[in-house]
C-alpha cells in the first residue's frame, strides 16, 4: 500500500495536532503546579492544627481523598 500524497488538508490536520499537543502539554505543566500548592495549602493548615478530617469536610470530599491529595 503507498502512502498517499499530503494534501493542504493533512498538512492542517497535522498543524492542528501539534497544536492540541502543544496545549495538552501546557496544561499537564499547570496541573501539576497547582498540584503542588494545593498540597502545600493543605499542609499549611494542618501545622495550623487542622486535621485532614476537617480539610475533606471544608473541600466536600472524603479524608482518603485528601490522604491522596498529601501523597501526591
Amino acid at each position: 500500500m503507498s502512502n498517499p500524497e499530503p494534501t493542504p488538508n493533512h498538512e492542517e490536520i497535522f498543524r492542528r495536532i501539534k497544536e492540541v499537543r502543544a496545549e495538552a502539554i501546557e496544561h499537564t505543566i499547570a496541573a501539576r503546579r497547582l498540584s503542588t500548592e494545593r498540597r502545600d495549602l493543605m499542609k499549611e493548615l494542618m501545622k495550623q492544627g487542622i486535621s485532614q478530617a476537617e480539610i475533606a469536610r471544608a473541600l466536600g470530599v472524603s479524608r482518603q481523598a485528601i490522604q491522596k491529595m498529601l501523597a501526591s
